[in-house]
């Protein structure tokens, strides 16, 4: 683990263009949702049973063949980085109670990925979070993992926008349907078929437009755009040239937007997969409740007293 970039490396493809091989996590905002809570601990931090968001988000990330990762990170949360490095003290506790299980639990963050980290001074926006990996990944194309929501590692998404990404060598994104009351709380998408040649990624669509939050009697689709990104390095120098936007700050859908206007391609791979998304409180208890009850160590003993408990609270009373 270091705070300086490593060498850049990428992987080739049959296309002769360089396949994406860095991660960045923007990381730096306040989390006010979760105040108090958040004062204190990182957003990223808050367990989903017994692992923390940010690791579930670095595991997708190494599933997918990532290896180097770049956590934007802000004032107070230095534990997100302390979470990926050693305690050979707490190791070597576990060692001596032969407690094997949590030995390897503990060390596992360690061994997932080289993490880096760039510290933002001020929160102003997604694209201004990204802006500052320019001197991480290069002109080199990476992918963006927001530290709010991952998905199931057996319906992984990342892959598919790798190679995706690989063969067309522009912006590639990843969409979700929602209910188009829910436009406001996204970037949303116009869209048209693809090229038929990239249909066997998966579910591909070329993207006309982008817009960020719009009112839903304005919103050109119910296609939200889910928080992974596969990104050219040209996307450095359009953040540049990008103002503020929506909320006064600079948004990275503005600057794919002025990317796309000048003839970057960008496409979209739609997933049906399972999205957990743990950037609200509702959400996040969703979340929790959702993998505790798929556990093996844990699921039957959970959803029993989970049925149990909704079947007192419609009843009133403790059930018989």
């Amino acid at each position: 683990m270091s705070e300086q970039p490593a060498n850049p490396s990428t992987a080739s493809t049959s296309t002769g263009r360089p396949r994406a091989v860095k991660a960045v996590i923007p990381a730096a905002g306040l989390a006010t949702r979760f105040l108090p809570a958040t004062k204190a601990v990182p957003k990223e931090l808050l367990p989903v049973v017994d692992r923390p968001v940010l690791q579930y988000i670095v595991e997708e990330a190494t599933q997918a063949g990532i290896g180097d990762v770049l956590l934007i990170t802000g004032r107070g949360k230095t534990s997100m980085v302390d979470h990926f490095d050693r305690r050979p003290d707490l190791e070597a506790r576990l060692e001596e109670k032969g407690d094997a299980e949590r030995l390897a639990a503990v060390r596992r963050p360690s061994e997932l990925a080289e993490i880096y980290t760039c510290r933002q001074p001020e929160q102003l926006g997604l694209g201004h979070a990204v802006g500052y990996a320019e001197s991480h990944v290069g002109d080199q194309p990476f992918a963006v993992l927001l530290g709010d929501e991952f998905v199931k590692p057996s319906e992984p998404l990342l892959p598919a926008m790798l190679e995706l990404q690989a063969r067309t060598g522009g912006i590639v994104l990843a969409f979700f349907e929602v209910d188009p009351a829910e436009t406001k709380r996204y970037g949303i998408a116009s869209v048209e078929p693809a090229e038929p040649e990239l249909t066997d990624v998966g579910e591909v669509v070329r993207v006309t437009g982008m817009v960020e939050k719009p009112k839903p009697e304005e919103a050109p689709s119910n296609l939200a755009v889910l928080g992974r990104y596969v990104l050219p390095g040209t996307i450095f120098d359009a953040i540049r040239r990008t103002g503020p936007g929506s909320g006064g700050e600079i948004q990275l859908t503005d600057a794919m937007e002025l990317l796309r206007s000048e003839g970057t391609p960008v496409h979209a791979i739609v997933y049906r997969g399972t999205r957990y998304d743990t950037g609200m409180p509702l959400g996040y208890l969703q979340t929790v409740v959702q993998i505790a009850s798929e556990r093996e160590d844990l699921g039957d003993e959970f959803r029993k007293w989970l049925g149990e408990f909704v079947a007192s609270d419609a009843s009133g009373g403790p059930s018989t």
